[in-house]
């Protein structure tokens, strides 16, 4: 028997080294995958933000871009988004395809070596032959072991197929954490736009009430006529209307903050009143450059990583197709002793084995396989298609944020102002009017005309820090390899668990030959 495990065991000893190695015992079919150039411009045509300190233009880079909202130096916003990416659903759906894409690779690199099985059975029986019965025990154990060896790589480009989904889901999962960043920052600059309006439309209202309050008065002394004291009530009211309108509005967005950050909306409300200086008071974000090219850049977004990786997933996967046209080869083997004995006799040991190659030849399959090749090779095309787009809409997102930065930086300095003529306008129809000389009919029109203005000017601010928000995005903010991956986590535990196995815990380059 000894002879036998060390016969079976060399003989599965080249196929067990060839096993270590990505690769077809006899070659690798397939297409090996190469990463092409971006087709993109070489330089961005939208014009580049005025920066007045050169000391925060961080350029674009990704290392400076990871966790940007750190930048904005707004504790109440990094509250909130670190809330929303703990209980975001799209960020734990991320999450768990990353955990099924791990699986399926350790499943696929279990393929590229043998199965080995241990059974054990205990067995008694009676027999009869015409006479007296007779008592028969079994005692057995045995080795089952089955092989697939990995002729032309269909194994290996399994692999190498599981390794890029597992690659691509990991940046898909960063993409949602981006998005849920985006997203509450985006709600966040609307709720404080949301209290800087009301704060602009409550000073206006106040005036209006005083207005009417005084018309009021002068009415009942026979000052004023009873038209003025009327159409000051009116513009009171409608002072108060819009007001209140606003404050809805901004009720609306706190629900929306409640429902994106899972907190409880009176530790919600505690939080967004807790600094007094920050409320009505739009995030300020850093300034920085897009000095980096293009591809430099879009290569920095999840989104266009991940759409990358399925392209060499796909890649893979014309091999792992191909390799279905060639023969099969498995070994199988077994090793089974046994103890038995037949009423009460002595135990007698039997001993079978069993080992041997099956080699499965592809000979009619009405073009089954050749169609699954074709269809392998369609999903490639198609896996570059969306590459394509994703890199046009990122260059779009890019060039849409600049311009407008652009647009905004030119119009506050017209929107402030307009306010500042309007304002002064609205002070002199006001006096002439108190002093007699004018009608309550134009300080009301100039009274709206400042609203309008000042409104106008904060809805530019808000744009312009939205603009930003958008270009971080854009430009592939907070995401990065290292920080917080399951990848990585992985990697960890792996290494303190003692698994150093390069095909689980590693991104190898892959190589191989064509057939």
């Amino acid at each position: 028997m000894n002879k036998v495990l060390c016969w079976f065991g060399l003989s599965l000893l080249p196929f067990m080294i060839s096993a270590c190695v990505p690769r077809g015992l006899f070659a690798t079919v397939g297409p090996d995958y190469q990463a092409k150039p971006l087709e993109t411009a070489a330089n961005w045509q939208a014009p580049q933000p005025d920066l007045a300190n050169q000391v925060l233009a961080h350029q674009g880079d990704q290392a400076n871009l990871i966790r940007w909202w750190d930048r904005f130096q707004d504790p109440v916003l990094t509250r909130l988004l670190t809330a929303a990416e703990q209980v975001s659903a799209s960020v734990f759906d991320a999450k768990v395809r990353i955990e099924q894409a791990r699986a399926n690779l350790v499943d696929v690199n279990s393929a590229l070596l043998p199965n080995v099985d241990f059974t054990t059975a205990v067995k008694r029986s009676s027999s009869s032959f015409g006479g007296s019965p007779f008592l028969w025990n079994q005692y057995s154990t045995g080795l089952q072991s089955s092989w697939e060896i990995d002729l032309f790589g269909g194994l290996a480009r399994q692999e190498e197929a599981a390794r890029m989904q597992l690659e691509s889901r990991n940046a898909a999962w960063h993409d949602a954490r981006v998005s849920v960043a985006v997203e509450v920052a985006d709600a966040y600059l609307a709720y404080r736009y949301c209290e800087a309006q009301v704060q602009i439309m409550r000073a206006d209202t106040d005036s209006r009430v005083e207005s009417a309050r005084l018309a009021a008065i002068a009415g009942e002394a026979g000052f004023r006529a009873p038209g003025d004291v009327a159409l000051t009530t009116a513009s009171a009211a409608e002072g108060n209307r819009t007001l209140l309108e606003q404050q809805a509005q901004c009720e609306r967005s706190i629900k929306s903050l409640v429902a994106m950050t899972g907190l409880a909306e009176l530790e919600l409300r505690q939080l967004l009143s807790s600094s007094k200086e920050r409320v009505a008071k739009l995030p300020s974000p850093p300034e920085f450059k897009l000095v980096a090219l293009p591809a430099k850049v879009l290569l920095q977004r999840p989104d266009v990583a991940a759409a990358e990786r399925n392209i060499a997933e796909a890649s893979a996967n014309i091999g792992v197709q191909r390799a279905k046209q060639f023969p099969k080869l498995s070994l199988s083997g077994n090793i089974t002793p046994a103890l038995q004995s037949i009423n009460g006799s002595t135990l007698m040991l039997a001993q079978t084995w069993a080992i041997g190659p099956t080699l499965s030849l592809p000979l009619f399959d009405a073009g089954k396989r050749a169609a699954d090749v074709d269809v392998a090779r369609a999903q490639y095309s198609a896996a570059e298609s969306n590459f394509r787009s994703k890199v046009r809409t990122a260059v779009k997102e890019v060039e849409i944020a600049l311009v407008r930065l652009d647009s905004t930086r030119q119009r506050l300095p017209q929107g402030r102002t307009a306010v500042n003529g309007y304002r002064e306008n609205f002070l002199a129809v006001q006096a002439r009017y108190q002093s007699g000389l004018g009608n309550l009919l134009d300080v009301e029109t100039a009274r709206r005309y400042v609203l309008s203005a000042e409104l106008a000017v904060k809805e530019l601010e808000q744009e312009q820090v939205s603009a930003w928000i958008a270009l971080y995005r854009a430009a592939g903010g907070s995401w990065s390899d290292s920080e917080n991956s399951p990848i990585q986590a992985a990697e960890v535990n792996n290494r303190e668990s003692g698994n150093t196995d390069p095909m689980l815990i590693k991104n190898n380059s892959f190589t191989g030959g064509k057939l």
